[in-house]
This record gives C-alpha cells, sequence and structure tokens, in this order.
C-alpha cells in the first residue's frame, strides 16, 4: 500500500504546477546544508513530498551528480514507499512520439557511460535499471505510453550516444533517471518514471531551442499526467 509518496524532481518549471496545484508547503532548510528543497503536504490520505535538486549559482541543478544526491536524501530522511522521477526529456519521431507526450518509462539506463572491458563492466557501466512492478499497469489504465529511459550528462547527443540509445532500445533521453533508479537499487526501493517530451532528437531542430519553447506545454502536461497518477495511487489504497 502506498501511504508515503516521494517526487525527485531536477527543475522547478517542472514541479511547479503540481505543487501549485495541491498547495503542498515548503520545509524551508529540511536538507541543508545540501541544496535539494522539500515540499510536502497531504493528499488523498497520502504523504506527498515533492524534492527538487535545488539550485547553484542561480540556476536548476540538473544531471546525474545532483539527482543522485536528492534522491540518496530523500530516501534516507523521508523513507517514502515509491519514488517517483518527474520530468521533461528528449524522444524520437521514428518511434512515434510527439511535443508534450507522456511517457511511463519502462526501464532506465545510461547512455553515455563508456567504460571498457568484460560484460560485468559494461553492466555497471550501462546500469539497466528496474521499475516499479506496477508501472505497466498504471501505463495501460490510465492510457500513456512506454519507453526506456536513457540518461546522459549532456543536454545534447554525441553519435556515440546515439548508438548506445539505439542499440539498448532507448526511447527517451533525459539527464537523471537512471542516475535515480542507481540510488533507488541501493536502497531497495521502488521507482516510476513520469516523462513528458519538450524536443525530438531526430528533428533536425537546435536541441535547446526546442526544448526551451515546448518546456511550457511538457510541464502543464507533465502536470495533468501527475495528478491522474496521484488519483490512480490513492484510489488503491
Amino acid at each position: 500500500m502506498m501511504n508515503n509518496i516521494c517526487y525527485v524532481v531536477a527543475m522547478r518549471a517542472e514541479a511547479e504546477p503540481f505543487i501549485k496545484k495541491y498547495g503542498i508547503k515548503e520545509v524551508e532548510d529540511f536538507f541543508a546544508p545540501l541544496p535539494c528543497q522539500l515540499y510536502e503536504g497531504m493528499v488523498n490520505g497520502m504523504k506527498l513530498s515533492v524534492v527538487l535538486n535545488g539550485q547553484q549559482h542561480g540556476s536548476d541543478l540538473v544531471g546525474c551528480e545532483a539527482a543522485s544526491i536528492a534522491t540518496m536524501a530523500a530516501i534516507q530522511k523521508l523513507n517514502p514507499d515509491l519514488i517517483i522521477n518527474s520530468g521533461t526529456c528528449g524522444a524520437f519521431l521514428a518511434n512515434g512520439a510527439g511535443i508534450a507526450d507522456v511517457y511511463i518509462g519502462n526501464r532506465a539506463m545510461f547512455h553515455d557511460r563508456r567504460v571498457p572491458g568484460d560484460d560485468a563492466w559494461s553492466t555497471q557501466s550501462i546500469g539497466n535499471y528496474p521499475v516499479w512492478e506496477g508501472s505497466k499497469q498504471l501505463a495501460e489504465d490510465l492510457g500513456f505510453k512506454t519507453g526506456k529511459v536513457t540518461t546522459g550528462s549532456s543536454l545534447d547527443m554525441q553519435p556515440c550516444d546515439l548508438k548506445m540509445i539505439q542499440e539498448n532500445g532507448g526511447e527517451l533521453k533525459d539527464m537523471e533517471g537512471a542516475a535515480v533508479g542507481f540510488v533507488c537499487s541501493l536502497f531497495g526501493k521502488p521507482v516510476l518514471y513520469v516523462k513528458s517530451v519538450t524536443d525530438l532528437c531526430d528533428s533536425g531542430a537546435e536541441t535547446f531551442e526546442e526544448f526551451s519553447r515546448n518546456l511550457g506545454k511538457a510541464c502543464e502536461a507533465l502536470k495533468n499526467a501527475n495528478e491522474r497518477i496521484i488519483e490512480h495511487l490513492s484510489a488503491q489504497r
């Protein structure tokens, strides 16, 4: 039974519509001296926490390192029943993706960790982390697309990254998902991925420009999806 749900989110823009919807309040300095920020409250009888990576030098902390720290701090201090990594991502026209489409992740891997050596080194570097066992049924019940999340430390995509994504069946490109999955695997915590598309990696458009243009639309779709997910999870209780 899900009584304690924790979202781990990189960017304020991704979380703010959701935070405002439920009126959850910030618990100031909860993770100090870490930059992570906590918002929490009760929704439909469940404790709902939203942990942001926080900011440094005036911008949101994105990427694997910040996501790992936020996830570890959240698990250790909040002990949630489920971690939900919610955020925006890139996807591929060739796989039928469109701007602001919402996906539920069915696996998570790193696409830019190239560690030469035997199969054990390769397996560890790529990750291929599992997701919460209820992810597939939730996607079916709510009519969301599903896809494999692939994670790297850069917004752009180099040819070697694309090769890794294609060879491993990747469909969604982000900067946090597999890092969250890595930490959850260490603690034995289930993780659900909710991703909304801001940019199409094979559209020919410049990535940051397309991301910036579509961020608001994708975040609104993300909020609507998360409302439905919270209702679904609370109904199952």
